[in-house]
């Protein structure tokens, strides 16, 4: 049976069509009966993956075809999820690389693939999206051939397989020009290209814990792959933890996986990934041994945290009156239960035990924490990003990000210029069919509040991609936001009559009868100082009528700003309080008399 095991994990830069391909070999494999009804992107399980389109966590799944067992791994694509990557790498055998037929390499393929031929795996490389209007197969493979040699791939691994396919519309090629209207192809090139796991079934059993989830009924329950023997539900086993210490439990449940679901099972063997509970204190990176020889398995080193910032407990006037979790034990709760599976991030502990500072991967990273945290009842302040910076044989280092900006060619000039002030600097621009790739190396601060500036320059046009690079000596000085903000002075529901007077300062975040506080920001002023006004001033009301005083009141929509476009906004004495049904801005320091001062 070990001999007829695929494991395979599939990556590739955001919306290239990873989970849309997931989709096509369930179907392809009849996972699904006929009349099933099937949502699209069905590996997207939670809200947040169906309402963004991405893939947040990874997740696994199996599929059998012919005689093989196919187990797959879905993967994230976004680079601040990377950590999700890494670690799911260390299960698989070999990788689908999926790379979009008009688009080539991005920034996370780049990422992703050196992590896996890092790990000695042979991608093989799958050209999507072929039926796109411009596709040019051919000369992305060219491209996915260079980024191999710069990546230093050994001969092996740059005598990749090549499958052209169409995941939407469920079919898979070999060669461009034949014909073909299903992902037979695919399934083929996987099975006769990657070995079956290694490992000695007769060995001691060894599973490393790349997966941690957490059932109501059954507790902490851990997933990974196993290196060495076999295992039986109801076995005894040693838990070597990361530290050397070893303790024992015995697995009350074994689940393998069918198609998308989660089967209990009496028996897995060496090469088949598993889900097991019965250990509480199980984490991500450890290793489950047989328990006469508890000998642990080398685990991934995770990339460190680059973006820190700090969540503190709402102190505003509004505290309390949306969020049902409002106190530091329920915020620093929900932190430690976030980092037992999230092994990217990192919780420290601040003199103000109201503050903690949470380390992540990326703004989106972050950004996704604390929208979960609101949607679970969850309220809470939280700082302006910050980059981490690293001292390096005693020199100041910081994070710099490999960014790719696709835009029309008018606007080149408005992106270079951009880039000047945060300390970017051009590696390569060339076209794109109607469209121009200009790539940078620029400190991660200089990112911080660029995909705003960028959209509005470029009038919605420009898309742009970052992954982590390396670090290098410190830039200097980046200028910040060149806007100073609308600020409210006093509490009370604002009016059309004090708005409408207020729309030439600047853009306002906020419509007519909306409740605010004084040092609640409620617009972006046009000039560069901030401004108390006070939107709550309603029209005195007399008997006597002027010509033109009673024309009629036509307001703006207000900008109403997201999460993430809250967070880049926002400058280093404010803060975005976040609730369950709101998003407002304000400053760290309410009284205006004790902010002059300052």
């Amino acid at each position: 049976m070990q001999e007829r095991i695929r494991n395979i994990a599939i990556i590739a830069h955001v919306d290239h069509g990873k989970t849309t391909l997931v989709d096509a070999m369930l179907k392809h494999a009849g996972v699904f009966r006929e009349n099933e009804a099937i949502t699209e992107r069905v590996m997207d399980s939670n809200d947040l993956e169906k309402e963004r389109g991405i893939t947040i966590l990874a997740k696994n799944l199996s599929v059998h075809h012919g005689p093989y067992k196919i187990n797959i791994v879905d993967t994230p694509g976004h680079a601040d999820f990377g950590g999700e990557v890494e670690r799911v790498l260390k299960m698989v055998d070999s990788v689908l690389l999926l790379v979009d037929a008009l688009d080539g390499p991005m920034p996370q393929t780049r990422f992703v693939l050196k992590k896996s031929l890092d790990l000695g795996l042979k991608p093989i490389v799958v050209i999507n999206k072929i039926d796109r209007p411009g596709s040019r197969p051919e000369v992305v493979v060219d491209m996915v051939f260079d980024l191999f040699c710069e990546l230093n791939a050994n001969d092996e691994q740059l005598d990749f397989p090549i499958v052209y396919t169409s995941a939407k519309l469920g079919y898979a090629k070999l060669d461009l020009a034949s014909d073909s209207s299903s992902l037979e192809p695919l399934f083929a090139v996987v099975e006769s290209n990657v070995h079956p796991p290694k490992g000695d079934a007769a060995a001691p059993f060894q599973l490393l814990v790349t997966n941690i989830d957490y059932n109501d009924y059954i507790g902490r329950i851990a997933t990974g792959k196993i290196y060495n023997g076999k295992v039986k539900a109801g076995e005894t086993l040693a838990l070597v933890k990361r530290d050397g210490s070893v303790t024992k439990g015995r697995i009350s449940k074994l689940f393998g996986y069918e198609g998308l679901k989660q089967v209990e099972i009496d028996e897995a063997i060496t090469g088949d990934i598993v889900t097991l509970a019965g250990f509480d204190d199980v984490g991500i990176g450890e290793t489950l041994a047989a328990a006469d020889n508890p000998v642990a398995l080398p685990y991934v080193a995770i990339d460190e945290p680059t973006i820190a910032m700090n969540f503190i407990v709402n102190n505003s006037p509004f505290a309390g009156r949306e969020g049902k979790l409002v106190t530091s034990r329920n915020i620093r709760e929900r932190l430690d239960k976030e980092l037992r599976t999230n092994v990217s991030l990192r919780v420290e502990d601040t003199e103000n035990p109201d503050t903690f500072k949470v380390s992540g991967r990326g703004e989106l990273h972050l950004s996704i924490l604390i929208e979960n945290m609101r949607r679970e009842g969850y309220e809470l302040a939280v700082s302006k990003p910050e980059v981490i910076c690293r001292e390096i044989n005693g020199q100041k280092m910081e994070p710099m990000e490999y960014l790719v900006v696709d835009v029309p060619g008018e606007y080149q000039g408005a992106i270079i210029e951009k880039m000047g002030p945060r300390k970017g600097d051009m590696t390569s621009m060339q076209p794109m069919g109607e469209t121009l790739r200009i790539e940078f190396v620029v400190p991660a601060r200089g990112l911080i509040g660029l995909r705003g500036e960028l959209l509005t320059e470029t009038r919605g046009t420009a898309v742009m991609t970052h992954t982590f690079h390396d670090y290098a000596p410190f830039r200097g000085d980046i200028p910040g936001r060149k806007n100073g903000v609308l600020m409210a002075m006093e509490h009370g529901d604002t009016t059309a009559y004090s708005l409408d007077a207020l729309q030439p300062r600047g853009i306002l975040f906020v419509g007519a009868g909306v409740e605010v506080y004084g040092g609640m920001v409620i617009g972006q002023h046009a000039k560069d100082n901030d401004l108390d006004v006070n939107p709550c001033k309603g029209k005195k009301l007399t008997n006597v009528r002027a010509s033109g005083s009673d024309d009629a009141i036509k307001l703006t929509p207000p900008r109403i700003l997201t999460l993430e476009q809250a967070l880049e906004f926002i400058d280093d004495d404010e803060l975005v309080e976040v609730t369950p049904k709101s998003i407002r801005i304000r400053k760290k320091e309410l009284d205006p008399n004790r902010r002059k001062k300052k």
